[in-house]
């Protein structure tokens, strides 16, 4: 399985319970906030200031290994 920078936070959180703590130590905190779970991880990564590509990837390398 991979993730893309189009999916919604929503749809990652539900893919896979190791999402959620990856992207809080990326400083996102607002995960539960009902206005989050319909972004996009692109644009959750500019609200925080976060390179998306790089953020797509440490997902990506951890889930590869599951």
């Amino acid at each position: 399985m991979q993730i893309n920078k189009d999916m919604i936070i929503g749809q990652l959180l539900g893919l896979d319970e190791n999402i959620a703590p990856i992207l809080m130590r990326a400083g996102m905190h607002c995960l539960g906030c009902p206005s989050s779970q319909a972004e996009s991880l692109e644009e959750a990564c500019q609200v925080h200031g976060i390179d998306c590509d790089v953020l797509v990837s440490q997902i990506n390398e951890i889930l590869a290994v599951r």
